[in-house]
């Protein structure tokens, strides 16, 4: 049966998420999938989310509003990645999109081992796919050239593709060399509901500066060690509250003793995401030091808080917030103590009841919904195609790595009719359809029960 045939009535889609960053781990891309898959629940579409174990954490789960999750028995190799295995993966992804009747695959993230073996698999397969780009990469180191080669491989079938901003866009082209009328641009968003600003407006006597992020390399930790001290030295009453971990804590740490600056610096370490907000509305700046970023939701619950940013004007950053509520500085040192500078002249300008409404009608969940559920439509229209259709773009990639991925594709087109021999469809369970958040009232005992089922982790 195509899967086009499996849809459910009055056109919904029956959508896997598939990516190896997702709950119980925090971030940009589980916060992504996490509200997109609740938003189309809501719509009307089932969803279901793959992922790969985390620790115990292994088989289905369920989340709130009946998210249905996969912990695939995959064990992370290196950064959540699960080990490349090629075609280990194909017998259960075929299984999962059999048992849920799924008809489209929705992978999420480049640096995602399992998304680019799901995305695969399920165009062997014969599924419509749709891939989401939440990050910058670039083209000169050898991590990168190596990685854009494997998106570029990925993408040469895709049917549709989604990057969370123009720059984005840009880049995601460049690298994988798909079609710009392909690709869409879809913003992240922020649960304003729980991003809220603080009842009592702070005081401006001491300004609290507030910075949420990993302390990594990629995140403009080093920045920090110069930026810090630079201000606590310019403005006296200034103190900065920092979020996170990683292996640039230690240098920060000796930052703080370097300068005697421990009272004015506080670590809070690791942040739960649960506790983000009570984090920020502490605050009256927010202050992102990226050296690449795609979009920075950070930025966005940052604002929905009331705090005014101050970044770096690196990739998609200038696209998200409007200028008034945010200062951009280069990715250097004197230039984001001006911009700190600044911000602290602007901030009796600020109100952050209005500025947590502006965000609120600029970034909504559902309206990502929305938009991604028209990507999802354009992209079941797209024709079907047998294999040796498929396999000049393939071949189209490269001289050597053409030829070498037509042959990986050949080789899981061959498995796939083997396992069709080995276990037909037909031999599959599939799965039967309930709704796990809708009141249902049963008659038992000549009493009428209500009863409402709600699966949470």
């Amino acid at each position: 049966m195509r899967p086009e045939d499996k849809m459910s009535h009055q056109g919904k889609h029956r959508i896997l998420m598939v990516s190896d960053f997702f709950y119980p781990n925090f971030g940009g891309v589980e916060n992504h999938i996490y509200y997109l898959s609740q938003c189309l629940m809501k719509l009307g579409h089932k969803v279901i989310v793959m992922t790969h174990a985390y620790g115990n954490r292994s088989g289905v789960r369920y989340m709130t509003g009946g998210l249905k999750v996969y912990y695939v028995p995959w064990k992370p190799f290196l950064m959540q990645n699960t080990l490349p295995t090629f075609y280990g993966t194909l017998p259960i992804i075929r299984t999962i999109l059999i048992r849920e009747r799924i008809t489209l695959v929705h992978g999420h993230q480049a640096f995602s081992t399992l998304c680019h073996e799901a995305l695969m698999h399920a165009r062997t397969m014969g599924y419509k796919v749709v891939f989401t780009d939440h990050s910058l990469y670039g083209f000169a180191d050898v991590g990168s050239i190596h990685m854009n080669k494997v998106l570029q491989f990925t993408l040469a079938d895709v049917s549709q593709a989604i990057c969370v901003s123009h720059t984005s866009k840009e880049n995601t082209v460049l690298r994988s060399g798909l079609p710009p009328e392909r690709v869409f641009v879809i913003p992240n968003a922020v649960d304003t509901a729980m991003f809220k600003p603080a009842p009592l407006r702070l005081s401006n006597h001491e300004i609290v500066i507030v910075v949420i992020s990993r302390l990594v390399y990629r995140k403009g930790a080093d920045l920090l060690v110069e930026v810090i001290p630079e201000v606590c030295r310019l403005h006296q009453n200034v103190r900065f509250i920092i979020g996170g971990d990683g292996p640039k804590r230690v240098r920060l740490e000796e930052m703080r003793e370097k300068h005697s600056i421990q009272d004015r610096v506080d670590m809070l370490g690791a942040v739960p995401h649960a506790k983000v907000q009570s984090v920020l509305v502490t605050g009256h700046i927010f202050l992102n030091s990226s050296l690449t970023e795609a979009f920075c939701i950070a930025i966005l619950e940052a604002a929905s808080c009331g705090l005014l940013t101050v970044s770096t004007r690196v990739g998609g950053v200038p696209e998200v917030l409007p200028d008034d509520i945010i200062v951009l500085a280069e990715p250097d040192p004197n230039d984001m103590v001006m911009a700190i500078t600044k911000a602290i002249d602007l901030l009796p300008q600020i109100d952050p009841e209005e500025m947590h409404n502006r965000i609120k009608k600029l970034y909504s969940w559902h309206d990502v919904a929305k938009r991604t559920e028209i990507v999802y439509d354009r992209a079941l229209k797209c024709s079907n195609q047998s294999l040796i259709d498929r396999l000049p773009r393939y071949l189209s990639c490269g001289a050597w790595a053409g030829k070498l991925f037509c042959m990986v594709m050949i080789i899981d087109f061959l498995l796939w009719r083997l396992l069709q021999l080995w276990q037909p469809d037909r031999n599959v369970e599939v799965v039967p359809d309930f709704n796990l958040t809708s009141p249902r009232v049963e008659k038992k005992s000549g009493m009428w029960v209500q009863m409402r089922m709600r699966y949470k982790q």
